[in-house]
């Protein structure tokens, strides 16, 4: 299952990767807005954004890139560690 992070902190990419490597999960991380963010999204199974550290653009342009690629959104409001567990594992079953 591939899975696309949209927010959260910089300093916790490497904690939201091995989370995902865990549950077997290959994953992409954009804490910040690059250039061409739709082109680098990909076609994910999972887009997860953490809506309280994430831009109103980046959340626009990750949510039509789900529609797209009917790929499944989440929406959390916290960024932590236990928020995406808790995602993941309701989601990778």
């Amino acid at each position: 299952m591939s899975v696309v992070i949209i927010g959260g902190h910089d300093r916790m990419v490497c904690q939201y990767k091995k989370i995902c490597k865990e549950h077997n999960c290959k994953a992409k991380v954009f804490t910040q807005m690059p250039a061409k963010l739709d082109k680098q999204i990909g076609s994910p199974d999972l887009i997860v954004l953490f809506t309280n550290t994430v831009s109103h653009k980046m959340v626009k342009c990750a949510v039509e890139e789900a529609e797209k690629r009917n790929a499944d959104v989440v929406r959390s409001h916290t960024s932590s560690a236990s928020a995406l567990l808790e995602i993941l594992q309701e989601k990778c079953v």
